[in-house]
């Protein structure tokens, strides 16, 4: 057993004698292949092709980009256009508020005046009215104290004065009377 004894390195020696050789080992064929299909894609212009549509992908997200910035930009303009339309609403909005109630205001003093004057009207009216009443009642006093006075004083003096001296008196008071009535 000779054979049985030897060392490692003599099987390893060994083995190397009756190995294949490379050309029909089966990973040296792949290799090859495996080059020949790189220099096949560097021959078609891959790279390139790849390159130029990793490019034409980066414009296009580029563009998209750019697309969203300008909408971007137009939605925040619309919204201050908005904000700017709003706040004016609101300013004409208390304008008119404020307008309103001035006008309520003045309508409200007009109104007041109105009342004023209306009463004071009404009050002249009843004064002028108690006034007229009253100068009515005067000049009916007046009357009748004259009818009555005349009546007593004819009385009077008709039991007491003889008819001519009646006459006069009669006569003298007649034209007397008209200083005495205004």
């Amino acid at each position: 057993m000779e054979h049985g004894d030897g060392t490692m390195s003599e099987v390893g020696h060994e083995a190397a004698l009756h190995a294949e050789p490379f050309y029909q080992s089966p990973t040296f064929w792949v290799a090859i292949a495996f080059l020949l299909f790189l220099a096949l894609l560097l021959y078609v212009k891959v790279p390139k092709l790849i390159a130029t549509a990793l490019d034409k992908r980066s414009d296009a997200i580029a563009a998209q980009i750019d697309e969203a910035q300008r909408l971007r930009e137009e939605a925040e303009a619309l919204l201050a256009q908005y904000q700017r339309k709003e706040r004016e609403a609101q300013a004409e909005a208390q304008g008119i508020v404020a307008h309103a109630e001035a006008e309520a205001k003045r309508v409200a003093a007009d109104a007041q005046k109105a009342l004023e004057a209306s009463i004071a009207r009404r009050e002249q009216l009843a004064v002028e009215k108690i006034a007229q009443a009253e100068a009515a009642a005067v000049k009916e006093v007046r009357t009748v104290a004259v009818e009555v006075a005349t009546e007593a004083a004819r009385k009077v003096i008709a039991a007491s004065i003889d008819a001519g001296k009646a006459n006069t008196l009669v006569e003298d008071a007649i034209r007397e009377l008209p200083k005495h009535l205004h």
